[in-house]
């Protein structure tokens, strides 16, 4: 286990790693940022839900990375990243974002598309108390490039 909500293989989970055979097992340094990230932001967080929330991404192979377009700086790698969603309707993204920004440690967070009240999904890493940055960000489309700007 991760933590206490969160499994290896929830952690390592992705369909297009599956469909096209590719390796996604984390080092002992990726599962040591991502036990971090889990304790200081995940576990907190979802006592605050009440409930599941759902992981959309966790750790990812350089491999893995390059095969969905990620970025190619992208915390993922580290196992310092995880994007988060409301499918289980306990909270919006908006109030997951907000509770986050408000009460934690982070390193990143981004308010990942969606409009001015719900974000698609929420983008979170953490890096060390030391290193993080509680530097916000909002992703929007400009063309088929993604863009960033400080929020």
């Amino acid at each position: 286990m991760i933590s206490k909500h969160i499994s290896d293989k929830e952690a390592v989970y992705s369909n297009t790693a599956i469909r096209r055979g590719i390796e996604n097992t984390p080092s002992e340094e990726q599962l040591s940022n991502m036990r971090l990230l889990a304790d200081n932001i995940f576990e907190p967080l979802r006592v605050y839900v009440g409930g599941p929330i759902k992981i959309n991404s966790f750790f990812r192979s350089e491999e893995l990375n390059q095969a969905i377009g990620g970025s190619t700086t992208s915390q993922h790698c580290k196992g310092q990243a995880i994007d988060i969603d409301d499918t289980f309707g306990k909270m919006t993204n908006a109030q997951m974002y907000y509770w986050i920004k408000d009460n934690l440690d982070f390193d990143q967070m981004i308010w990942e598309f969606g409009d001015d009240n719900n974000p698609n999904w929420v983008h979170v890493s953490y890096v060390s108390e030391k290193e993080n940055r509680n530097r916000c960000l909002l992703a929007y489309k400009e063309g088929k490039k993604t863009k960033y700007k400080v929020i």
